[in-house]
């Protein structure tokens, strides 16, 4: 496959299998004769599974990388689209859209091509051996699917529920979208970073402070979302658990992973003495 060293090329690859996983997707959610909530799920894990098929025939789990991003924002218009909008759904529409957009970019601006792989994925098929194969589908694909499903079902639910807009559906919708532009101000700075390499950490802008800055923003994004959601249908609090697994994945995977991979670095335990896990607050020493 000479085409996968083509960035262009793979690009283009890429758009295509995200284009039948998205035709195949609703069209499944049209077939399957069940609630919305339901059919969107199925629906969900058959565009899923047509990723994962795409990312073996690759040989990349990447394949699977822009599905985060571009998952909400399919969704989200899907279920406004011949519907009378108002103004919660206008803003739960900007916040995921823009956040969605300016992520898809970032990932867009770091795809070199069809034949690099994220290292964790990498590492994972090193530990896993022969059991990579169900690890991929399960851990790589269609867990993160099953995240951001959750995150993005309170929005669900104000576009099929009677919602009206209020102080608190109007301060969390801008929280998500204060947290999508400190995810872009953070991944900003650490490609500058890359670039002009000076130290084994980044210590500049919000990375000074803080490890995870841009995990922050992923946090705090789906915060709102469904703080938001749930101020304009108070019985439908449950609906907070998508935000509370997606907290728990970064703190208990995400974190780990990226840290793990760091301490192998020259300083890593004086540089994690000094910064915070998530807040770009200055830590005081302790006596």
């Amino acid at each position: 496959m000479r085409f996968k060293d083509n960035r262009a090329a793979s690009f283009a690859v890429i758009a295509g299998v995200y284009a039948m996983a998205a035709a195949v997707g609703v069209l499944c959610y049209r077939v399957f004769p069940f609630e919305p909530w339901l059919k969107l799920l199925l629906a969900d894990v058959v565009a899923t599974a047509v990723t994962y098929i795409f990312s073996v025939i690759f040989k990349n789990a990447s394949v699977y990388d822009p599905y985060w991003s571009v998952q909400p924002i399919v969704i989200i218009v899907a279920f406004a689209i011949g519907r009378q909008l108002n103004a919660v759904h206008i803003l739960l529409l900007v916040a995921v859209c823009f956040w969605g957009v300016r992520l898809t970019a970032n990932w867009a601006y770091t795809f070199k091509s069809l034949n690099h792989q994220d290292w964790r994925y990498t590492s994972i098929k090193q530990k896993t051996g022969r059991l990579y194969q169900p690890v991929n589908f399960l851990g790589i694909h269609l867990f993160p699917t099953l995240v951001v499903y959750a995150c993005i079902l309170p929005a669900v639910f104000a576009f099929v529920c009677p919602v009206q807009i209020n102080v608190g559906t109007v301060i969390f919708t801008a929280v998500s979208l204060g947290a999508a532009v400190l995810q872009g101000v953070a991944d900003i700075q650490m490609h500058k970073y890359r670039k002009n390499r000076n130290g084994n950490f980044i210590r500049n802008g919000l990375w000074k402070y803080s490890r995870h800055p841009n995990y922050l923003g992923e946090i705090l994004m789906w915060w709102g979302v469904g703080l938001a959601c749930v101020c304009a249908m108070p019985d439908k609090w449950y609906l907070l658990v998508g935000a509370l697994v997606n907290n728990l994945m970064f703190l208990f995977v995400s974190v780990p992973l990226a840290e793990g991979r760091q301490g192998k670095k020259e300083g890593f335990e004086e540089y994690k003495k000094q910064t915070r896990m998530f807040l770009p607050i200055k830590k005081f020493k302790t006596q």
